[in-house]
């Protein structure tokens, strides 16, 4: 059976062209001031967190270095000359 160029869905038309809204004033952005109470409470919370950190390393610190000093008593002590330490990435491959 022919078809006929009118029995075709032709669709829609489009040209492209963008649709501009009607132009309106930009309102400024309002501002609110941090009241003082809240900027207080952020101040002694950032300093407690800080503290509560360099006690909870200091305590790590002070814990470790007793043992460590115990084991290279028992031994022959080596003066340390330098040290460097590395970031070590391992990769295990598999055998094709």
């Amino acid at each position: 059976m022919p078809v006929n160029e009118s029995d075709e869905d032709e669709g829609e038309v489009v040209d492209g062209l963008p649709v501009v809204a009607e132009p309106r004033p930009l309102e400024p952005p309002v501002r609110q001031a941090v009241p003082a109470r809240q900027a207080a409470a952020l101040a002694a919370t950032g300093f407690v967190a800080g503290a509560a950190t360099v006690a909870v390393v200091h305590r790590r610190r002070a814990r470790v270095s007793p043992g460590r000093r115990r084991r290279r008593k028992g031994g022959n002590p080596l003066d340390i000359v330098a040290s460097n330490s590395f970031l070590v990435d391992v990769h295990l491959l598999r055998k094709p």
